[in-house]
């Protein structure tokens, strides 16, 4: 399944998250053009477990926020850059554009602290905004459960659009989460098919229980009269 949109309508331009996706498109062209020495860009700038545990210092810290903008191809780059569009604007827009960087920064460190604890051993270099992103579908899910998410589901080699409640595409893909990351455990393959498993739940369980924080807080008392719609057909 393809998100395409979602249905809740955005009031006000999301900066910071555009920046965001441009940021993380332009360090991958810059991956691109660093050719054979992308390996070790990966190895100095991912997280690397043993080395995070082994050796904890102010560099291995940091990789806890350089591991975020970098991916590994384009197929990656755009599932990720999709994902923050189509939820990303709902989020700034309730929580305002400073607090949402430091919301998803802070999802982002989250999930990158879960993938070390349930990896230590791993000295696999892991790269990728997923986990941060997985704190902005878990924030979206708090903040609008009542939305629809139009997805794309090829059926029979034909393209089929679906509007499912946001519940439902995101509780499923939560689960999914949950369910590969405990079958790595249990074939000790701390990421199956490349992907961390567990630090995408990590980002998602830290972005809703994190949005508490920035968004209620950051709702400006002038707006309360105003009518807030979850949803855009719910007013008709």
């Amino acid at each position: 399944m393809l998100p395409i949109k979602d249905t809740v309508p955005a009031r006000n331009f999301p900066l910071v998250n555009w920046l965001l996706i441009a940021t993380n498109a332009t360090v991958f062209l810059l991956q691109l053009r660093a050719g054979q020495d992308v390996e070790r860009l990966v190895q100095v700038l991912g997280i690397i477990p043993r080395a995070f545990l082994e050796r904890p210092d102010a560099w291995e810290y940091l990789t806890l926020l350089s591991s975020m903008f970098l991916h590994g191809g384009w197929f990656h780059l755009f599932s990720n850059m999709l994902a923050l569009y189509i939820f990303g604007d709902n989020v700034e827009d309730r929580m305002g554009s400073a607090r949402y960087l430091l919301f998803y920064l802070l999802c982002g460190v989250a999930a990158g602290l879960v993938h070390i604890a349930f990896n230590p051993d791993s000295a696999v270099p892991t790269i990728g905004a997923s986990g941060a992103i997985a704190g902005v579908l878990g924030a979206y899910l708090v903040l609008f459960p009542g939305a629809r998410v139009i997805t794309l589901v090829p059926v029979f080699f034909l393209p089929y659009f679906v509007e499912l409640p946001a519940v439902f595409y995101l509780g499923v893909w939560f689960l999914s989460q949950l369910l590969n990351g405990t079958l790595a455990i249990v074939t000790a393959q701390p990421t199956v098919g490349g992907v961390a498993w567990w630090a995408h739940a990590g980002g998602f369980v830290a972005g809703a229980v994190l949005v508490g924080f920035f968004a209620i807080a950051s709702r400006p008392a002038r707006r309360r009269r105003r009518p807030i719609y979850v949803d855009e057909y719910q007013p008709w």
